[in-house]
């Protein structure tokens, strides 16, 4: 698979998540069980006033997401992988008014588990967080082919 099927791939998904769109998530980068995510900062996501720091809630959201969205560019063919355990380590408060990136990648890929890690970051590369996640493979006939179509763009 190339990296523009991935992207496209991964751009569509994106479009049926309400938090992504509410977010205003988007896909910096992608490749072969890697991809990279940026959530834009805005007013919407403080989390302190008095500060202007991004509240943890839309940087877990990202890096789920990420998480989620990574499988995409790891298998050839889209299925649905609903998150089993997500772990989120916070290292630091992510600074105001920059958007912040979060770059997942799978390193474990089994029949049905499907193994993620993820960073959270600004320009810099400070990390804010770390992450790990478990996403339970449900198949590729269990998920519809309606939504498999809208994903892949008929491809498959």
């Amino acid at each position: 698979m190339t990296d523009d099927i991935r992207l496209n791939r991964v751009r569509r998904f994106l479009e049926t998540l309400n938090q992504a769109r509410e977010l205003g998530l988007t896909v910096e980068a992608t490749g072969d069980g890697v991809l990279t995510m940026c959530l834009p900062y805005s007013d919407r996501i403080i989390g302190n006033p008095d500060t202007g720091v991004i509240h943890g809630g839309a940087i877990t959201t990202l890096m789920d997401t990420t998480s989620g969205s990574v499988i995409i560019c790891a298998l050839q063919d889209f299925e649905l992988c609903p998150t089993l355990d997500l772990r989120v380590d916070y290292m630091r408060p992510a600074e105001p008014h920059k958007p912040v990136f979060a770059r997942a990648e799978t390193y474990k890929i089994t029949r049905n588990i499907i193994f993620t890690r993820c960073e959270a970051y600004q320009e810099g590369g400070e990390t804010i967080a770390n992450c790990v996640g478990t996403f339970m493979r449900i198949g590729k006939e269990a998920t519809p082919k309606g939504y498999r179509d809208l994903i892949t763009g008929g491809e498959e």
